[in-house]
């Protein structure tokens, strides 16, 4: 799926963007046939639905099916992956609002203390998917009012009726201490990192082990996580005006197409569509009806 029209032939249409009405918020509308995201994880929440279709969203504990009147809500840092469940694909609105907008919200508007998240990854609330896809509608209509106040409704609803304190971190096991320096190399060294054997050697573990200890403290092994952090790093490149040439380079991948493809599999839109969605003035968002 290398662009917007490529996409378009096989009934696929997708827009990653921000509204600047609504700070703390990114949105994706999309209808996806063949397109599959790839294992990753997400910096603040991620609140879907699915307006037609089925979407297999595959979490940790299993895979879950995503229908028309249900929500997925998905914590920062979980990995995840998607794809279709039926042949005729899936359409869907997506919000990802920030942790911090969450954290403002629940303080206000609930109970919880400490850090707030979900306590399951979906639920029947055909109400609330209503109200995730109506911030859409008033943020490509270009309604401030609207989209931050029905974002901010929705968010609460889910908090309320399904929200959790997340549990605190505890001190980390020698194990989990391992994979957070593995973690801190590899962000550092993200344009040419080391192999997993030298890696392993600079620890003072093995190769296995440190797979093992990395796949439980992030449920990923480094190379995916690698893969992820490299996507989020050319997101912020692309963001402040780097090319995309230029930000595949920067972050490690070995030219452009290598950016495109994994940039797309786990963000939904390719890198060129993306910063032009940055750059543009907003305007009343023209969509393929879905």
């Amino acid at each position: 799926m290398a662009s917007r029209r490529g996409q378009e032939q096989h009934g696929e249409w997708a827009r990653h963007w921000q509204y600047p009405g609504v700070p703390g918020l990114d949105l994706l509308r999309a209808r996806y046939v063949r397109h599959s995201f790839t294992r990753h994880s997400h910096e603040g929440f991620v609140l879907g639905a699915v307006r037609r279709g089925v979407e297999d969203v595959v979490m940790p504990e299993g895979t879950i099916r995503a229908r028309p009147g249900t929500v997925v809500m998905i914590n920062p840092e979980v990995p995840h992956a998607a794809h279709a469940g039926v042949p005729e694909g899936w359409s869907y609105a997506t919000l990802y609002p920030s942790s911090a907008l969450v954290a403002a919200i629940a303080e206000e508007e609930t109970t919880l203390r400490g850090t707030a998240g979900f306590a399951e990854t979906i639920v029947e609330d055909e109400d609330t998917a209503r109200l995730i896809s109506a911030v859409h509608r008033a943020a490509e209509e270009g309604n401030a009012l609207a989209a931050d106040s029905v974002l901010r409704v929705a968010v609460a609803r889910l908090l309320r009726r399904h929200g959790q304190s997340l549990p605190q971190r505890r001190p980390l096991a020698a194990g989990a201490r391992t994979a957070a320096l593995a973690r801190e190399a590899l962000q550092q060294r993200m344009a040419e990192p080391p192999s997993l054997d030298a890696l392993a050697r600079e620890l003072g573990t093995s190769p296995f082990a440190l797979l093992r200890a990395f796949k439980a403290a992030y449920g990923m092994p480094p190379h995916t996580w690698l893969t992820n952090a490299r996507v989020r790093t050319a997101r912020r490149l692309l963001e402040s005006g780097t090319s995309p040439a230029a930000a595949a380079a920067a972050v490690g991948f070995t030219d452009q197409p290598h950016l495109n493809r994994h940039f797309t599999r786990i963000v939904g839109v390719p890198p060129g569509a993306y910063q032009r969605e940055r750059a543009r003035t907003y305007k009343t968002g023209q969509l393929p009806d879905s």
